[in-house]
């Protein structure tokens, strides 16, 4: 009985996600409605919680793969309540992805659950518990962009469209840069289980630099302006033009004052 009600509770949805769901939906409905004063501010809210979810969910996704491919110690790590205070690092995996946001407009990931690789077996569970969470960012960029390359968009606001915009970048960003083959991204989580012990150990010293090593990459400008042209090409293709992208965080980053291009153009 007691085994039973310990696994129930490990798999129980935190009161603290709820929470972060609860001001996702009431800063959402206050940018389609307009009922906020700023809408600035309800777009800084709506897509910084709607952000955390999607960080919490892209964790999840690892955690619950890991789950089903051997590892059933994540359960007890509360890493399947949604929960981020329960993460490994939650500086690395919410403050700074969030920061980032509010700095630079970009998604950047971050390591938060620990997996014991030693339980599973077979390659193709460890590279599909590596591909889980950025496949996590994926499918959320394509339910914020599914009023667009539905021509869904009648109705909607252009405040909460461009919101949607914004959004549906970050998540972008995030899958591209999760994707990477970097050793600390979960790019290579993929692929590392098919690469020889001898690359694995020569590799293993940079893992924790993988990250930085992107993150510096990106401030070289030849670079920056290839990412950012990928990003926009993807998001073309999901339904979302320059406009809106550009709109969303103008809005998003409402402390630098009003958009005049955007505000005529709701």
């Amino acid at each position: 009985m007691t085994t039973a009600t310990s696994r129930h509770s490990e798999r129980r949805i935190s009161p603290v996600f709820v929470g972060i769901l609860a001001v996702t939906a009431v800063t959402g409905w206050a940018t389609w409605t307009g009922f906020a004063e700023q809408p600035g501010v309800a777009v800084f809210l709506f897509v910084t919680a709607a952000w955390i979810v999607s960080l919490c969910l892209h964790e999840y996704a690892h955690a619950r793969t890991a789950l089903h491919s051997g590892d059933i110690s994540v359960g007890a790590k509360g890493y399947l309540t949604l929960n981020p205070l329960k993460y490994t690092h939650a500086l690395l995996s919410i403050v700074l992805p969030v920061l980032f946001v509010i700095m630079g407009g970009i998604g950047l990931p971050g390591g938060a659950v620990f997996i014991e690789r030693g339980r599973i077996r077979g390659r193709w569970r460890h590279s599909l518990i590596s591909a889980a969470g950025p496949l996590t960012n994926v499918l959320f960029a394509v339910v914020c962009t599914a009023p667009f390359w539905l021509d869904a968009l009648d109705g909607v606001p252009g405040e909460f469209r461009y919101a949607l915009a914004f959004l549906a970048m970050l998540q972008v960003t995030a899958a591209i840069l999760n994707f990477l083959p970097v050793p600390g991204l979960d790019g290579y989580g993929v692929i590392e289980p098919w690469l020889s012990y001898g690359v694995k150990r020569q590799v293993e010293p940079f893992a924790p630099f993988g990250l930085l090593f992107v993150f510096a990459l990106l401030w070289v400008p030849s670079v920056n302006g290839v990412f950012f042209d990928m990003v926009d090409a993807v998001l073309r293709g999901l339904g979302i033009g320059d406009f809106e992208t550009y709109c969303g965080q103008a809005l998003y980053r409402f402390w630098e004052g009003t958009n005049e291009v955007c505000s005529v153009s709701r």
